[in-house]
């Protein structure tokens, strides 16, 4: 009996070593293209799903973080039709260049959820009837101030209007230098020559009443005095209250300024709120929120943000591909991020979850700054909207850096995109 017993188990053994191979092969890998600031909480989120899922592995490509050099990446995999990548994080102003190359959510069950997100970012992300990618997050560009300098020089709160902004920060910036910080400056932005310029500049327009690049008609309507006075206004800032080199600052790199205690105020999304608020971060407890100033109180704008979950029509596991990026696009997931990286949901009942609001009070109160933002003009221009961006951020760079003025520029620029779009000048 016991030798028969040694058998079988010596049986098992064997069965089980040959067998693991086998499972190892069963096993499906799915692959997500993140980049720039959600690559650590797309991580977290790749192991809670595999922790659910042990037959699926969830791999993190790790992508450019500049928005406009993803893009770019992405084309290259999408013209080779390549199947590296599986689910790609798209922004909010992609689905009409990248439509052609992605699945139909509608097609795996997505309606039964749709309900749950906003209306405008579904709608955003649907092109002739198909849902091409899931809402991740969505974003407005906030002022962030330092509570504590305010208080200091004497303000009783954050700046309503450009004019107060730049004397605020003037103030501030000459004050803290005269205590021995050289590096310290008045105001920070994204002034490098990316899609994040096009954010940036698009609010200093709209908040001067000066429109958009193209609009609803199709008619281009940038060369106008008030968005010439926005961009001129713009520049004189550098080398002033904010420093030469924020012609080459993006997110990541305007938050390490600001994260430091180098700067009175920053413009930049929500998910800085967190990781200002972190441990070792020496202005912990030292700021807070506000909308972005305008031309005259009543003109704030700030730019409709944030990322979508899509998948490719080239992967080779489409059906476990759907199902991770529903995972991650589900409440979930979008509550772990609220409350670990101050990501805005895109699920509505997660602005009066009272965990999300515990730990990013400012959702409830800035609600309105997030769903009213100022759309960048994808849907219009598009499949046109890459050029478009490039040709204005580029145009709004060159007058940054003096080697233009903003008449000129905007001048020229209106030319640029009739020749890209073919719409007419207004």
């Amino acid at each position: 009996m016991q030798k028969l017993i040694k058998t079988l188990a010596l049986s098992l053994l064997i069965i089980s070593l040959f067998s693991l191979p086998l499972l190892a092969q069963d096993r499906k890998t799915v692959t997500i293209a993140v980049g720039g600031n959600s690559v650590d909480s797309a991580k977290d989120l790749a192991n809670m799903y595999m922790e659910k899922n042990p037959d699926i592995n969830v791999e993190i490509v790790e992508t450019p973080s500049s928005s406009t050099e993803r893009l770019d990446l992405y084309l290259q995999f999408f013209e080779a039709k390549s199947s590296k990548v599986d689910v790609y994080t798209i922004d909010v102003v992609w689905p009409g260049i990248l439509a052609d190359h992605l699945i139909d959510f509608n097609d795996y069950g997505a309606k039964k959820i749709v309900d749950k997100h906003f209306e405008a970012i579904i709608e955003n992300n649907t092109l002739d009837g198909r849902l091409i990618a899931l809402p991740w997050y969505t974003d407005g560009a906030l002022l962030f101030y330092r509570t504590d300098l305010l208080n200091e020089y004497g303000y009783d709160g954050p700046p309503e209007t450009w004019d107060q902004l730049e004397e605020m920060a003037a103030t501030i910036q000459a004050g803290e230098r005269s205590k021995g910080n050289q590096d310290f400056w008045g105001y920070l932005w994204q002034g490098n020559a990316y899609e994040g310029l096009t954010c940036d500049a698009l609010e200093w327009v709209a908040s001067h009443g000066g429109g958009q690049i193209v609009n609803s008609n199709k008619e281009i309507t940038i060369y106008n005095d008030q968005a010439i006075k926005a961009i001129d206004r713009a520049a004189s800032w550098v080398g002033k209250i904010s420093p030469p080199a924020v012609t080459g600052l993006q997110e990541e790199s305007s938050r390490h300024i600001w994260q430091n205690g180098n700067a009175a105020f920053i413009r930049n999304w929500p998910y800085i709120y967190s990781l200002g608020n972190s441990e070792d971060s020496v202005i912990k407890g030292k700021f807070d929120v506000a909308p972005l100033p305008g031309d005259e109180p009543g003109m704030s704008a700030s730019t409709l943000g944030g990322w979508q979950l899509a998948v490719s029509k080239y992967s080779q596991n489409k059906e476990a591909a759907v199902d991770v990026a529903m995972f991650m696009a589900s409440e979930e997931a979008q509550k772990y991020r609220a409350i670990e990286e101050s990501y805005n949901p895109t699920i509505k009942s997660l602005y009066q979850d009272e965990e999300v609001l515990e730990s990013s009070p400012f959702f409830e109160d800035l609600y309105g700054v997030f769903m009213n933002a100022v759309p960048r003009p994808s849907t219009v221009t598009a499949p046109n909207y890459n050029e478009v961006s490039t040709s204005f951020f580029q145009s709004v760079h060159s007058v940054l850096t003096g080697e233009q003025g903003a008449r000129e520029a905007l001048g020229n620029l209106q030319y640029e995109i009739q020749d890209i779009t073919g719409f007419e000048i207004k």
